[in-house]
């Protein structure tokens, strides 16, 4: 019998211009930590196109090993609706309401090919904002782990 595989969690985050590595690693750090969560429990990172020559996001996923991918205004806002916070400010300066949440959700649903829910909404300091969020387990994988006997 095949065990599912653990969920996949993906970091999304936005950050101003010039923002250090340390920054992201304390923001990241913290939020892990208040969720009982690890690094290791971590699979990817994602932020908008906009961030793609950010020197602190691209720092933060060679220290981490982690992939690093970068989705489009227009890639985010399909997930507009699952947003818990709608910042008027991000949609003037990048074109989507919510930069950190979105790209955790676009690129949990792109590794799992399921939709994806947020596990830890935007959590924000001065510089940066971060948002966990996991493939959503499909109908099949639910079923399967209520037949199974403890």
């Amino acid at each position: 019998m095949n065990e599912a595989a653990p969920p996949c969690l993906v970091i999304g985050l936005g950050c101003q211009r010039g923002c250090p590595v340390s920054v992201l690693e304390g923001l990241i750090e913290v939020s892990l930590l208040e969720h009982r969560l690890t690094l290791a429990d971590i699979c990817a990172l994602a932020s908008i196109d906009l961030k793609s020559s950010e020197s602190g996001l691209l720092d933060l996923a060679e220290r981490l090993a982690l992939p690093l991918a970068f989705f489009s205004a227009e890639e985010l806002a399909a997930f507009e609706v699952q947003l818990s916070h709608r910042s008027q400010i991000a949609f003037e300066s990048t074109g989507c309401h919510g930069v950190a949440e979105s790209a955790a959700l676009a690129m949990a649903s792109r590794l799992s090919g399921s939709p994806a829910r947020l596990v830890i909404e935007r959590r924000n300091s001065s510089r940066a904002t971060f948002a966990l969020a996991a493939a959503a387990p499909s109908e099949r994988a639910l079923h399967s782990q209520d037949m199974k006997t403890p």
